[in-house]
């Protein structure tokens, strides 16, 4: 290993594919309740948090401050190790910028070392692709600042694409406004979201009911994606694993050889986009 792989529990990796990757816990509260969530996805019940949600559960979350990136990130410093974090967008939340803070400060106390913090533009599986890229850069022995263009590089990329159930999560974080929500609900349209090139969530286009909108995610999968970089999909879901199922079928038809891995969404961006989010990850070409 060649520097130390972070990432946090928004990373949405299942434990089975962690390797050389150290997981920050992300804390959210529900009804007043904190909860700390480590990362472990294949321990997290879904059903009853995504059943929450839909029932009135109030969920808030809060970044990562510098304080967590400080204690975490110093150990491994004085260990002699150089560090790369790789952070949801900035587009969507101040964590980016406290691992910044984080990271100046140290390399201001350990001169020798270097840090450095990927703005990953996405959430979920879209900065748990890169995570994964990162681990195995080290493990090849790559040179961190080497590694940390090559990261920067494939941000483009790591292409993520979802839809959701209910406008209204959207509408009550500020990604839409309560008209296109009122709108959209009465006339059954649903958007198919993704991350743009500044990190913020933006519509690329709409479908009118949810098949036709599972079908719009093949389809951008069709397009975009690019084997050269990898073969690894995933597919993340807000307690709707059928839907998940077939769209998962989807991409196999379109490319038999995509080794596709299914799971639920992680809770921190899940309080956002709520129960119904179907995201579809994948490297291809830039968004």
């Amino acid at each position: 290993m060649s520097f130390k792989v972070f990432a946090d529990g928004c990373a949405n990796l299942p434990g089975s594919i962690i390797k050389d990757i150290d997981i920050l816990p992300c804390d959210y509260v529900v009804n007043g309740k904190v909860v700390t969530y480590t990362g472990d996805i294949e321990s997290f019940d879904g059903h009853s948090y995504y059943e929450g949600l839909k029932n009135g559960d109030k969920v808030q979350t809060s970044l990562l401050n510098t304080h967590l990136f400080l204690t975490h990130f110093t150990p491994v410093l004085e260990s002699g190790e150089d560090i790369v974090y790789i952070s949801m967008s900035s587009g969507i939340s101040g964590t980016y910028n406290a691992a910044v803070a984080a990271a100046q400060e140290l390399m201001e106390e350990y001169k020798d070392r270097f840090i450095h913090i990927v703005d990953s533009h996405g959430c979920g599986f879209g900065n748990g692709i890169l995570a994964l890229k990162a681990a195995e850069l080290s493990r090849q022995g790559v040179d961190v600042k080497k590694a940390a263009k090559i990261l920067d590089d494939a941000v483009p990329h790591a292409c993520q694409y979802f839809t959701v159930d209910d406008l209204n999560f959207l509408k009550n974080t500020g990604r839409i406004s309560a008209v296109t929500a009122s709108i959209g609900t009465v006339l059954n349209i649903k958007p198919i979201l993704f991350g743009d090139s500044t990190g913020h969530i933006i519509s690329c286009t709409k479908a009118r009911g949810r098949k036709n909108a599972i079908s719009a995610i093949a389809a951008k999968y069709k397009e975009k994606h690019m084997d050269s970089m990898g073969k690894d999909v995933f597919i993340s879901h807000g307690d709707c694993l059928k839907d998940a199922m077939q769209l998962s079928d989807m991409v196999k038809e379109i490319n038999p050889d995509a080794n596709v891995t299914v799971c639920q969404h992680e809770p921190f961006s899940g309080a956002h986009v709520g129960p119904g989010m179907l995201g579809l990850f994948f490297w291809g070409v830039e968004r």
